[in-house]
């Protein structure tokens, strides 16, 4: 009786392995998915326009979330203090490739790693910054998009602002102290400024209260107009800064087109979607098998001045015409 019981146990084991092997064998056969970390300064509610760029951008060269690549999102939201431990989160969860989203993210991502091949999209000159030897040979494990920002075109945001505020004689300058651009774009501006024959007051904030003293101390200061440094946190705070703009009846300029649609006076600045999307046919290309020292840095330069008239009006501002047509958005 006892080995009639053990022989059915055997059986009934020998049967469960025959049900379960296949299924084992199976999975192991099955190639890992590889995973894409993402590295973002800001929040995610903030940037679904680029995110979706992003996903496009893979798709163009095959990958496709859940089927056969995993996004691993990373977001800082607004503390560039918490990016170096994010960015060793990634290089813990082993990611393939990592996407480093704002010049703020790029810096501590290549600390964090010298193997992991990084894909960057900024708007900072990644050669100035250490990130690549040069843009056609990138040498080590970055690559990535680079667009018209910072310094480069804050001078010219000034002279648009100057174009259609031409009475306000001093500007106030808001800057992030906390970004490593910072000092080259209040550089810039200040030339700008100079050139113009306007008095520039440049004040720092990096928290929400910090940008309400900013515009009180701006008004103190007969302050006539605004512009604001390429930061992601300006980004972020950009419906605070529309109503503090209306409030004090102040034109403003940014350089996101998003910060026009909300009810800002103008923006001039470059499709960051765009260059979001060029990144990920990078990390997609990296993902077949090319290095990041073999993908020379790809420059986005088209920029885009957008025009929101119903603010003009509500500010008691008449566009000249010049620039009107030079506008690639109006926004009535």
């Amino acid at each position: 009786m006892a080995s009639h019981i053990a022989r059915r146990k055997f059986l009934a084991t020998l049967g469960g392995a025959a049900v379960t092997w296949p299924v084992a064998a199976r999975a192991q056969q099955q190639p890992t998915m590889p995973v894409i970390g993402l590295l973002e300064s800001g929040s995610p509610e903030l940037y679904p326009e680029r995110v979706a760029a992003f996903r496009q951008g893979l798709k163009e060269v095959g990958y496709l979330e859940g089927e056969n690549v995993a996004l691993d999102f990373r977001w800082a939201r607004g503390r560039y203090d918490r990016l170096p431990a994010l960015a060793a989160e990634l290089v813990r969860r082993r990611a393939a490739v990592i996407f480093a989203a704002t010049i703020q993210a790029a810096m501590p991502a290549k600390t964090a790693t010298s193997t992991i091949p990084i894909v960057f999209a900024i708007g900072s000159d990644p050669v100035k910054y250490g990130l690549v030897a040069s843009f056609n040979r990138p040498g080590g494990n970055l690559t990535g998009t680079t667009w018209l920002g910072g310094s480069t075109l804050a001078a010219k945001r000034l002279e648009l602002l100057h174009e259609a505020a031409p009475t306000a004689a001093v500007v106030g300058f808001l800057v992030n102290p906390n970004n490593p651009a910072a000092e080259a774009e209040v550089r810039e501006v200040n030339e700008a400024a100079r050139a113009l024959g306007l008095q520039l007051h440049v004040l720092n904030a990096n928290t929400t209260r910090e940008i309400d003293a900013a515009f009180a101390t701006f008004i103190q200061q007969r302050v006539g107009a605004v512009l604001s440094a390429t930061d992601g946190f300006f980004f972020a705070r950009r419906d605070q800064l529309v109503v503090l703009a209306a409030r004090h009846a102040l034109p403003a300029i940014l350089q996101w087109r998003e910060f026009a649609a909300a009810g800002g006076l103008m923006s001039y600045g470059a499709n960051i979607s765009e260059a979001y999307r060029q990144a990920a046919v990078y990390v997609g290309r990296i993902l077949k098998g090319e290095t990041p020292a073999d993908l020379p840095v790809q420059q986005a330069v088209k920029v885009e001045l957008v025009i929101n008239l119903n603010t003009a009006r509500a500010l008691g501002i008449t566009f000249p015409l010049p620039l009107l047509g030079r506008a690639d958005e109006v926004i009535e």
